[in-house]
């Protein structure tokens, strides 16, 4: 399993299952530049949680393989139906939304951003989306150019998203990868993870068995 931790000494099976097993990230990245810090957000988050990894077609363009934790699975849109054959074989969307205990997208594209707030779900990402279970969370981190998250369009999305219950992690103001300066920048992978990180330790300490949605 992905980032999976080593089991107890089959002698003090008392104390290993008394132990709580760790957290369950499905992280995702869409076709924005920023997904070059993808591999540094898995490893974060394989510090401390179990991470699978989904890419779209157009972060391949900005995502080092080579860079990812070698225990963490990245999926694409070529493994949404490769294992399928007849009904009753696994729904590699459905599995990855029942295994996860929370999703981040980050980056999170514009386009991809318009796609879930419209409820389109053509790829593997916008899939789990749809069929994601808001009793649990889902975080965004957007990146993309300050005049497309300026763009009256963005809000009108942002605002579709929180009525569902999605999280956002807002992007930062600096000189972007286009050479125009202004908001729009991914918040850093180091952001990231704490802000998740301290959202589901509260939640667990607050004795819920799952971790609710942040938007509420």
């Amino acid at each position: 399993m992905a980032c999976s931790e080593s089991g107890g000494e089959e002698r003090e099976p008392t104390q290993a299952n008394a132990s709580p097993r760790k957290p369950r990230i499905l992280l995702a990245a869409s076709g924005s530049v920023a997904a070059i810090k993808f591999g540094n957000l898995c490893h974060s988050f394989c510090e401390w949680a179990e991470v699978r990894a989904i890419a779209t077609k157009a972060s391949l363009h900005f995502i080092d393989r080579a860079a990812l934790p070698k225990d963490v699975i990245l999926y694409t849109d070529d493994d949404e139906w490769s294992s399928w054959n007849k009904i009753g074989d696994s729904v590699l969307h459905i599995e990855l939304r029942r295994w996860a205990d929370v999703m981040v997208i980050a980056p999170l594209s514009a386009n991809t951003l318009a796609k879930i707030a419209g409820g389109l779900c053509d790829n593997l990402l916008t899939c789990v989306v749809r069929a994601w279970d808001y009793n649990k969370s889902l975080f965004v981190a957007p990146a993309m150019n300050t005049l497309m998250w300026k763009n009256p369009f963005t809000e009108r999305h942002l605002m579709s998203i929180d009525e569902l219950g999605v999280s956002l992690i807002p992007p930062v103001k600096k000189r972007l990868a286009c050479g125009d300066y202004g908001n729009g920048a991914m918040a850093e992978p180091s952001v990231i993870y704490s802000t998740v990180r301290l959202f589901y330790e509260s939640r667990v300490q607050q004795g819920g068995s799952s971790v609710q949605s942040a938007g509420s």
